[in-house]
């Protein structure tokens, strides 16, 4: 068994309005997330297919309100105390306040955090 907390996150990202503290378990990152901004991040998305993120998610978020935006123009709002899963082909949007746990197969989150980091070092 493993309890996984953010206090032991093996990795950690941050940029302004946004903190995930991840932990790799069994094929899947198990992501716990902070929002302080309201925040678009679409560009930083951009060179995965479709300029969306691929990975699929599930998760429950647990302060806030967590905005997917989806290729076909729809939109999820999902808020505190809801359970989510969500597909390839999405885009998040960062509403301030907002704090969720998350689980992502590994190999998918890994591919899209690399071209997201990217983004961010080329944007500074």
């Amino acid at each position: 068994m493993s309890v996984i907390t953010p206090q032991n996150a093996q990795q950690v990202e941050t940029m302004e309005g946004f903190e995930g503290r991840y932990t790799e378990v069994d094929g899947l990152v198990v992501g716990f997330e902070t929002y302080t901004a309201d925040t678009d991040p679409a560009e930083l998305f951009r060179g995965l297919p479709g300029d969306r993120c691929q990975c699929p998610h599930w998760g429950v978020v647990l302060r806030g309100e967590l905005i997917y935006r989806h290729a076909d123009g729809s939109e999820d709002r999902i808020t505190a105390g809801q359970a989510y899963s969500v597909g390839p082909g999405h885009l998040p949007v960062f509403t301030a306040g907002t704090e969720l746990v998350e689980f992502s197969p590994a190999a998918e989150f890994h591919r899209t955090v690399e071209v997201v980091l990217g983004n961010l070092t080329a944007a500074s």
